[in-house]
C-alpha cells in the first residue's frame, strides 16, 4: 500500500493541473471574446456610419452612448480628452477658494520676519541677483520681500502647486500675446496675483476675469459685456487687452515695477505717490504712499516670480495636466447652442465646455448676426464638429422646442434652509449642491469674502424644484452601483440635477475611474 500510494497522489496531481489549465483556456477564450465585443470601434471619420448601417449587431456592440431625434443617430466615442484634467487639477478649477485665499493674503501681507531655515539669506540674495541679471524688473534683495518669499513657501506652497498646474495650460497663451506686444514675458506672473489663474475670478468691486479687467477699463479696450458674453473672463481676448494696456502704461512710467503699480491702482495714484515722495520713481521708496493693497502688490509678484523661476530648487511637485492652450481649437458657431447639447453630442464634459470657454456666463453660446462666438473644444473634437455641424444645428433645434414647456415651480421663500458648514466645505461646493449660485449665498448672508467657518450657519433658499408628483421628486437615488461600461460622465446622464464633479465630491475621488460593482453616492441622504 505504501509503494502504490504515491501514485495515487501523483495522479490525482497531473488530473487537478490539467482541470485548472483547461479552465484558464476556457477564461482567456471567454475574456478575449468578451473583450474584443466590448472594445469595438468605430474610426473617428465613420462617426456617423451608423446611419446608413442595417448592421445591429454592430450598433449594439459599438461602446458609444448615442442620441436619437427626427431620425438622427449620433454614435459617438467615448472622448479619450474628457478626462484631460487630471483630479487635483480640475479640484481647482471649479472652486473659488484659491483665488479668494491669494487676494485675502495680498490685502493682509504679513512683513513680519518669517523663520524658514531651508532658505539661508545669502542663497536668496544670490538667486535674486540671478533673476535681476535677466529680467528688466528691479528684483533686488530687501528684508521686507525676504519675509513675502519665505511666508508663501512656508504657507502657500500647496496653492502655488496648484497654480503650477493651471499655468501649464495658460502660461503659452500669455508668452505669445506679451511676446507679440514686445513686452518682458515675467509679466505672464501678474496674472496669478490678479486673478490666481480663474477667469471667472470678481473682486469685491467688480474687477473681472483673468486680468481683473474694471467694466469700463474692458470697455476701453473692446471687451464686450452682455447678458450672455463677459469678454473679460475670455482668455484670448483679455490678453490680448491687457498687453495694450500694459504698453500704454509703459509708454508713460518707462518702469516696470510702476506699470505693475499703476495697474493694480491706476496711473493717478502712482502719480500722486511720486508727489508725495518728493519725485521719487523707485517703487520701494513710492510703497508708503500707495494704497494698501498696491503696496503689497509688486512684492506678491516678485515673490511669485522667484518661486516659480526655482519651483524645483523648493521641491515643488505641481500635477501635470495632459493638456495645453495649443492642444486646443476654436470653430465658429452659426447658431445658439447650450454646453449641455455641445456635451451630448461631443462627448466633451461640461466642466471641460466651461474651463475652455469661460466668457459664456450662463454655459449658453448664443447667435446674433454680425457677431462672431467661438467655441473652444479638444483638437481631436473639433474636426468632427465641423464635419457634423449642420446635424448638430438640427439636434440643437430640436433640443429647443422641447423646452417650450412649464418649468417646474421653484421654491418659495418659506422654504429657507439653515445650513451649518462642515470640514471641507466652500461656497462653490455648497452653491451646487443646492442647485444656487454663490453670489445668492453672499447675498442672503452678507458675505463680503468668500472665506467661511466649520460650525457656521448660513441661510439657503434651494433652487430644488418642488415636484407635483413626489414620485419625480425621488427619481434620484441615493447610491448607484457601476455597471460594466459605466463612465462618471454617462452616469451623471441618467440621473436630473447629478454631475460629474458633484460625484466626484461626494465620493472623495480623485480620479475618474470606475469598477463593475463599485456603489456611488448620488446624494448627500
Amino acid at each position: 500500500m505504501k509503494r502504490i500510494l504515491p501514485f495515487i497522489l501523483l495522479l490525482m496531481s497531473m488530473s487537478a493541473f490539467a482541470q485548472q489549465k483547461e479552465s484558464e483556456a476556457k477564461n482567456e477564450s471567454g475574456e478575449e471574446k468578451e473583450s474584443t465585443a466590448d472594445t469595438v470601434r468605430l474610426p473617428e471619420q465613420d462617426f456617423f456610419m451608423l446611419l446608413d448601417s442595417d448592421d445591429v449587431e454592430l450598433a449594439n456592440n459599438v461602446p458609444v452612448h448615442k442620441i436619437i431625434k427626427d431620425s438622427v443617430v449620433f454614435a459617438l466615442l467615448d472622448d479619450p480628452e474628457a478626462a484631460l484634467i487630471d483630479s487635483l487639477w480640475q479640484k481647482e478649477l471649479f472652486k473659488s477658494s484659491l483665488y479668494s485665499n491669494l487676494q485675502d493674503s495680498l490685502i493682509n501681507i504679513d512683513y513680519r520676519e518669517v523663520v524658514f531655515n531651508e532658505l539661508p539669506t545669502d542663497t536668496l540674495k544670490k538667486r535674486l541677483e540671478r533673476l535681476n541679471a535677466r529680467t528688466p524688473f528691479n528684483v533686488e534683495y530687501n528684508p521686507l520681500l525676504e519675509n513675502v518669499i519665505k511666508s508663501y513657501l512656508k504657507r502657500n506652497k500647496k496653492s502655488m502647486e496648484n497654480l503650477m498646474a493651471l499655468s501649464s495650460y495658460y502660461f503659452p497663451l500669455f508668452e505669445q500675446k506679451l511676446d507679440k506686444h514686445n513686452i518682458p514675458l515675467e509679466v505672464k506672473y501678474l496674472a496669478i496675483v490678479e486673478s490666481a489663474l480663474n477667469p471667472r475670478a470678481r473682486s469685491r468691486v467688480g474687477a473681472t476675469g483673468l486680468w481683473q479687467f474694471m467694466f469700463a477699463t474692458g470697455k476701453m479696450h473692446g471687451l464686450d459685456v452682455s447678458s450672455y458674453v463677459d469678454e473679460r473672463m475670455d482668455p484670448v481676448r483679455s490678453t490680448e487687452a491687457a498687453a495694450e494696456y500694459l504698453s500704454t502704461l509703459y509708454r508713460v512710467f518707462k518702469d516696470w515695477d510702476l506699470v505693475l503699480a499703476s495697474y493694480n491702482s491706476g496711473p493717478g495714484n502712482v502719480s500722486k505717490a511720486i508727489r508725495r515722495s518728493g519725485g521719487s520713481t523707485n517703487y520701494w521708496n513710492l510703497r508708503p504712499f500707495l494704497p494698501r493693497e498696491t503696496a503689497g502688490y509688486v512684492p506678491a509678484f516678485l515673490a511669485t516670480l522667484y518661486i516659480f523661476e526655482y519651483a524645483e530648487e523648493h521641491g515643488f511637485q505641481p500635477p501635470h495636466p495632459r493638456t495645453t492652450y495649443f492642444e486646443t481649437d476654436t470653430v465658429q458657431t452659426k447658431r445658439m447652442l447650450s454646453f449641455d447639447q455641445i456635451a451630448e453630442v461631443t462627448g466633451v464634459e461640461k466642466e471641460l465646455l466651461q474651463f475652455l470657454n469661460p466668457s459664456y456666463k450662463i454655459d449658453v453660446i448664443p447667435y446674433i448676426e454680425d457677431k462672431k462666438y467661438t467655441l473652444r473644444l479638444p483638437s481631436n473634437r473639433t474636426g468632427f464638429f465641423v464635419n457634423n455641424e449642420e446635424a448638430i444645428y438640427r439636434y440643437a433645434d430640436s433640443k429647443l422646442s422641447e423646452k417650450e414647456k412649464p418649468l417646474p415651480q421653484l421654491v418659495n421663500s418659506e422654504s429657507r434652509i439653515r445650513y451649518r458648514v462642515r470640514k471641507g466645505d466652500y461656497l462653490g461646493k455648497i452653491a451646487e449642491r443646492h442647485g444656487v449660485g454663490v453670489s445668492q449665498i453672499k447675498r442672503w448672508n452678507n458675505l463680503r469674502s468668500n472665506n467661511l467657518r466649520v460650525g457656521q450657519s448660513l441661510t439657503i433658499y434651494p433652487r430644488n424644484p418642488v415636484a407635483s408628483n413626489s414620485a419625480s421628486a425621488k427619481s434620484s437615488p441615493s447610491t448607484y452601483t457601476v455597471k460594466k461600461g459605466d463612465s462618471l460622465w454617462s452616469i451623471s446622464k441618467k440621473f436630473p440635477g447629478v454631475t460629474v464633479q458633484k460625484i466626484k465630491t461626494l465620493n472623495n475621488m480623485n480620479g475618474s475611474s470606475l469598477k463593475p460593482g463599485m456603489k456611488l453616492k448620488l446624494s448627500e441622504g
